[in-house]
């Protein structure tokens, strides 16, 4: 890591950067050695055996009964890895082999796909002033900022993450062919005298170009064994780290730490406070790269050599992008807890 970005980093988050342990490398038998040791291959998770721990049985959504085999659920013969490539507004195309990743605002992403297929996480019903419309946009009920109840009509697929015929969770396997979109249900957790509203909020699996990205939403507690394997190997990982009103800091890392992604893309974080706590419990494990824009573009060309916590500034689409007036100033990022 180059000095100027290790100075910035002291700066900005108080941290110090050292090394790690390398992420999963592919042995002879086709297993890959994780930092922690070797990783087993997940087989696959059938509904029936997630529904008990969610105590009811997926009901609704999109799947269809013939399914592709997942890529992510079955651990490839070779562990792909991440390289970064140049910044790129959301409006060029997307490089072969490649997908950008664009933080918008709170939980919102913009996935694109080389062929031109996009997505949006967390949909809350604005993107910015601008007239893109994505293929696809995933939602999650447990604050009103992660979901709109007037998605635009415009919009092919509109994924709740929650099952909109009653309870139960929902069971969504979109393939668009360059992409599939997936979820696993999770719960929302009671309060004040309420019960947990069992797979009421969804974590979902984007599979493109080879690479297994997951939003882990507006996530309530930590996964069961059975919703880590049915998510399978994540790449990419983009992670609620406000510590509070998901989960706790420990409990997040935890995760994390469980899920052994190459890149993890912190969200949710409401001040610059919270964002430097979840750093400083990163550290011993990922190396820590902070940047000033909003967009990623990763692609299977080499593992990294260390898992790797990339801090992104949110931006709505529409500022300073090529869409709008050049003068048009991003606004602050919303630091309001919903």
């Amino acid at each position: 890591m180059n000095t100027r970005l290790h100075c910035v980093l002291a700066l900005v988050v108080g941290v110090s950067l050292t090394p790690v342990p390398s992420v999963a490398h592919p042995t002879s038998d086709g297993r890959a050695d994780g930092p922690h040791g070797p990783l087993e291959a997940p087989g696959p998770v059938a509904a029936q055996d997630i529904a008990p721990v969610q105590g009811i049985t997926p009901t609704q959504g999109t799947a269809p009964v013939d399914r592709r085999p997942s890529h992510c659920i079955a651990l490839a013969q070779t562990t792909p890895g991440v390289t970064y490539l140049q910044r790129a507004s959301y409006t060029e195309p997307v490089d072969t082999f490649s997908i950008r990743l664009t933080y918008i605002d709170h939980a919102m992403f913009l996935l694109q796909t080389p062929g031109g297929l996009s997505a949006v996480t967390d949909y809350n019903g604005y993107l910015g002033p601008t007239d893109f419309v994505p293929d696809v946009v995933t939602m999650n009920r447990a604050h009103s900022t992660h979901w709109t109840a007037s998605p635009d009509p415009a919009i092919p697929h509109v994924l709740p993450g929650w099952n909109t015929e009653g309870p139960g969770p929902v069971d969504h396997y979109v393939d668009l062919g360059e992409m599939i979109v997936r979820n696993v249900p999770t719960n929302i957790r009671g309060g004040f005298g309420t019960t947990p509203v069992l797979g009421g909020n969804s974590i979902f699996v984007f599979e493109v170009e080879g690479l297994c990205i997951g939003h882990l939403g507006h996530l309530h507690h930590v996964p069961s064994d059975a919703q880590f394997a049915a998510m399978g190997r994540l790449d990419v990982v983009m992670a609620p780290v406000d510590g509070g009103m998901t989960l706790t800091l420990p409990e997040m890392i935890e995760t994390l730490q469980r899920l052994r992604s190459s890149i993890v893309i912190p969200m949710h974080w409401f001040s610059t406070t919270s964002l430097a706590a979840f750093l400083e419990g990163m550290q011993g494990d990922f190396r820590i790269d902070v940047r000033t824009e909003r967009d990623l573009k990763v692609s299977l060309r080499s593992l990294p050599s260390d898992p790797t916590v990339v801090v992104l500034r949110p931006r709505f689409l529409g500022y300073n992008d090529g869409t709008g007036p050049e003068s048009r100033p991003a606004p602050a990022p919303d630091n309001a807890p919903e």
